[in-house]
């Protein structure tokens, strides 16, 4: 594995539970730090700089703890996002451990946080974006698959690590559709350093979403998902059930006539829009395949560790079997 130094030895699982706009919260980031995996959260999803800085505070406060796994904040870099500066010093300030930037990959962030020993991760859906992040200096690179939640990329996870294998050779996550240990497992199999989960984290305790949103997780196949621009702009994955709740016709939806990113930067703003995307529009990824039951984080997170130790053992008989 090519990890950085900062998180050798500190994961029980080689996982990322992925930060979900108005999902992710400091309980669900310390339930999955104590249990072991990476927890991270969007700084937008608080609604200000001063609320942003109590949520780290509470979260630094409970994982004080030497053994327990470091942290993560999503820091959206976009023109659109007024809060970029000061949220950056309150990450700063506080040494969050990890930062993952979106929709932009600066240098002036990674040196910020390179400043204190932080560790910077972008996200990408393809090795373009992937070559400009290595560019900016960041630690590691995410790559969205197809079949992820949330803006989700449109390429196949084997063809997808491939190709940014190209430009970059440092640590790698990938995210797309991964919900059990056997999932994390064959991640690792196709080159990732670490595996990249959100919805299977939705279908938490500790998420910040409703309990119609969680059980509508558990009902839904992979043929539900709806992978569209439709909804928030640019393509993105979203529950069908949702989408018709909201009074829309899946297999109608308007194409939207521009780039608008403002409810994803400015997420509490009221807005005359009847139905907006993630508050009533709920997104998830295909990973919902797995998805039968909402649990405890901790419990979760045992169930993977389960679930990656019997995917092993499965493999190496495979493996003994293919050399007899």
């Amino acid at each position: 594995m090519t990890l950085p130094a900062q998180l050798r030895g500190r994961l029980r699982l080689p996982v990322v539970a992925s930060p979900m706009f108005l999902a992710s919260g400091p309980d669900l980031v310390i339930g999955a730090c104590r249990a072991g995996v990476l927890g991270t959260f969007p700084a937008l999803n608080q609604r200000t700089t001063e609320g942003f800085d109590e949520w780290l505070t509470e979260i630094d406060e409970a994982l004080a703890a030497p053994e327990t796994a470091p942290y993560g904040v999503n820091l959206i870099v976009h023109r659109t996002n007024a809060r970029i500066e000061a949220d950056l010093e309150r990450i700063v300030a506080h040494k969050v451990p990890l930062v993952i930037t979106s929709l932009g990959a600066a240098r002036e962030v990674v040196d910020a946080v390179h400043s204190y020993g932080g560790l910077v991760f972008h996200d990408v859906t393809g090795a373009h974006h992937a070559a400009k992040a290595a560019e900016a200096g960041v630690d590691g690179i995410i790559v969205v698959s197809a079949g992820a939640g949330g803006h989700a990329g449109a390429i196949n996870p084997f063809a997808l690590v491939a190709d940014v294998r190209r430009v970059w050779d440092g640590t790698l996550l990938l995210a797309g559709a991964l919900s059990t240990g056997r999932d994390v497992l064959a991640a690792q199999a196709a080159g990732a350093d670490l595996a990249y989960m959100g919805t299977r984290f939705l279908a938490t305790e500790e998420a910040m979403v409703g309990d119609d949103y969680k059980q509508m997780l558990t009902t839904h196949t992979a043929q539900e998902i709806v992978y569209t621009p439709s909804i928030s702009s640019i393509p993105a994955s979203f529950l069908r059930g949702s989408i018709v709740a909201a009074g829309l016709d899946p297999e109608r939806l308007a194409q939207p006539e521009r780039v608008d990113l403002h409810h994803v930067t400015n997420p509490h703003a009221s807005e005359a829009k009847e139905h907006k995307a993630w508050r009533d529009i709920w997104s998830a990824g295909q990973g919902v395949a797995a998805i039968d039951d909402v649990v405890p984080v901790a419990q979760l997170v045992d169930r993977l560790a389960d679930e990656y130790e019997q995917a092993k053992g499965d493999l190496l008989t495979v493996l003994g079997e293919a050399s007899a």
